[in-house]
């Protein structure tokens, strides 16, 4: 196959302010991680902080402070942030393990939104780093765990479930690990009582009773304990991450059918996912035949933001394995059902349990009427009404494409009662949130999005930083200052990973072609400015002054969107535009010559190749094509 080579053939006489935003960026994020290795870790690269461990959880607070540098790698951070990354995950894994937390250096069995969000930092390295034999060998071992042979027992085959809600590397551990309900647990009164059908239990503070809290532990440890949840669809990402290296057919098999079960179950329920599957593999076993009550489910606590996002991560793997598109019915149809009960009023801060986070994203328009959709289901029907994170609808419609997906967007953008053009200042835990603005950029309705979003992230990494530098030994798991959202976005023209255990599905996987590395060169800059379901089109710039940049574009993180073709739009166009197309038979590399810029429209082939990880190519000789534009 041969490679093809274009130039950057326009002079800039001014870099654009976006541009000068992103390279600073890069190094206010390079100048943090520094920081914050020398102020919260140990020389093993383990957290120097770390506060209690013991017990079954716990496991990812210690990981999560690193979970997105290895994507900070990929897109063009510094050339020693991948061998911090493994310092620190191998320096992480030892302290865990001698703290009696993990087996053969994977957890030893906890529920999967903890143990989804410990291996965000674990599959970045791999997508970074494939050549490295130790984490592939690695990845193999973890997800042989889960396959249906493994003499660790997590998952039954027949009736293609996990055999209880906490499962890991000593097999499935049956309850919840909960010997007295912790009633003085503010935080968690907000969502109510994780049981309501417990006689003698009819509100929070009847858990003031010593006995009475105890009984509360007991009913969780013997229904909520044992069956199989959705949350366990995360175990899907474990796996899929060990077929994109050989593609051994029994991990695409466990994916495919272990998502299929899900919709199985979801379509016996009116398209809606269940939350529960008893020992027996019955829906509603442990809780008189209702599809809600399981653990981290729809009535308790978070209901959507884990049942829904779950199905999201186990869809999107399916089909990344499969190419199959069925799967992604699963988190379509829950979205469909909760907006056609969605209503339009204020918040009631009594009902809406994330009334406060809302609050942080949304600023005072969080006290105006609003579209707000059910996130949660109990004996009394749905309620705790809150707006529908965009998130969720995003991803759905990047991984589709699907026309139908894109007008959910549409709706929900002309009803949710917000703008969806501002950037608001703020940081969560998922490091995500702004889907809603950048979603506008790329309908080229917010051009200034860019450079709002930068700055934001140059201002929320600053404060970061200080706050590390004033109080070090304080929360180092919540102060990392290594913020990709916007990067993500800009450069890899993909949405923020799913907190909760997705891997890393970019639109576009840049390499420095010149030092075989993963990300932007140097000096470079890049905007993905329009996607839809054929096509990127994205700005390439060499701000250095002396040197020349090379780059080579992959379609997909995982080469699943090969680039086919490429249109240059340089001297103008529209970026949605056709016109001269030069066909890409193999690796698409762009030159870029000193102070010059190019505009490309990169024609996509969507899940035209069968995803792996993408390994270096090295420097090579692709046909040179310097002497001007693509021609036809």
């Amino acid at each position: 196959m041969t490679d093809i080579l274009v130039e950057a053939h326009v002079r800039i006489a001014q870099a654009p302010q976006w541009a000068q935003l992103q390279r600073e960026l890069f190094d206010l994020l390079d100048t943090g991680w520094r920081r914050f290795e020398q102020l919260c870790c140990a020389p093993d690269g383990s957290l120097l902080h770390q506060g209690e461990m013991r017990g079954r959880g716990g496991v990812d607070e210690h990981y999560e402070p690193f979970f997105n540098w290895p994507v900070l790698y990929l897109l063009g951070g510094a050339d020693d942030l991948l061998d911090a990354c493994k310092r620190h995950w191998e320096g992480v894994t030892a302290a865990l393990t001698a703290n009696g937390m993990l087996t053969e250096e994977f957890e030893n069995g906890y529920d999967w939104l903890h143990q989804g969000r410990s291996l965000l930092f674990f599959y970045g390295i791999c997508a970074a780093d494939p050549d490295d034999e130790a984490y592939r060998r690695r990845a193999v071992r973890f997800a042989d765990m889960y396959l249906p042979d493994s003499l660790l027992g997590n998952y039954d085959a027949d009736l293609r479930m996990m055999k209880a809600p906490h499962v890991g590397a000593l097999g499935p551990n049956p309850g919840l690990g909960e010997t007295v309900f912790p009633a003085s647990n503010d935080a968690m009164r907000r969502y109510g009582l994780p049981m309501r059908d417990i006689p003698g239990i009819d509100g929070w503070p009847d858990l003031r009773a010593p006995d009475k809290a105890r009984k509360m532990a007991s009913e969780m440890n013997q229904r909520l304990g044992v069956g199989d949840v959705p949350l366990n669809l995360a175990v899907t990402s474990l796996v899929a991450n060990a077929w994109l290296y050989d593609h051994d057919q029994r991990y695409a098999a466990f994916v495919t059918s272990y998502v299929e079960a899900w919709s199985d179950r979801a379509r016996g329920n009116g398209g809606l996912i269940p939350d529960n599957v008893g020992p027996s593999g019955v829906v509603g076993q442990m809780h008189n035949g209702r599809w809600y009550g399981g653990h981290y489910g729809w009535a308790w606590p978070y209901g959507m933001s884990c049942v829904v996002v779950a199905a999201l991560i186990g869809a999107m793997n399916a089909f990344v394995v499969s190419g199959e598109h069925r799967f992604m019915e699963l988190p379509r149809q829950a979205l469909r059902i909760l907006l056609a009960r969605a209503r339009w009023s204020a918040m009631d801060p009594s009902d809406a349990s994330g009334y406060d986070q809302w609050r942080d994203r949304l600023d005072a328009d969080a006290e105006r009427e609003l579209l707000l959709v059910p996130h949660r289901h109990n004996e009394a029907g749905w309620f705790d009404y809150q707006p529908l994170p965009p998130a969720y609808p995003t991803w759905l419609w990047w991984q589709t494409r699907d026309r139908a997906d894109l007008a959910v967007l549409a709706d929900l953008k002309r009803t949710s009662g917000y703008s969806w053009r501002r950037v608001r200042e703020f940081r969560d835990r998922e490091e995500g949130g702004h889907e809603a603005p950048w979603l506008t950029f790329l309908a080229g309705r917010n051009p200034r999005y860019p450079e709002e979003a930068l700055s934001m992230a140059i201002a929320l990494t600053r404060r970061r930083i200080q706050q590390m530098q004033a109080r070090p030994s304080h929360g180092c798991q919540v102060l990392n200052p290594v913020v990709t959202e916007v990067l993500t976005q800009l450069i890899a023209g993909a949405p923020q990973m799913l907190h909760l255990g997705g891997l890393p599905y970019h639109q576009l996987r840049w390499t420095d072609a010149i030092r075989s590395r993963p990300g932007l060169p140097a000096g470079v800059a890049a905007l993905v400015e329009y996607i839809d379901g054929t096509s990127v089109t994205v700005q390439i710039l060499n701000l250095d002054h002396r040197e020349s940049r090379a780059v080579e574009l992959t379609g997909g993180t995982y080469g699943e969107r090969p680039i086919s073709g490429v249109t240059d739009l340089s001297t103008g166009g529209r970026a949605s535009e056709d016109g001269p197309v030069l066909l890409v038979p193999g690796r698409l590399r762009v030159h870029l010559p000193p102070r010059t810029r190019i505009r490309l429209r990169l024609h996509t082939d969507r899940h035209g190749a069968v995803p792996r990880h993408q390994r270096s190519s090295g420097s090579g000789h692709p046909r040179d094509l310097r002497s001007g534009p693509p021609q036809c």
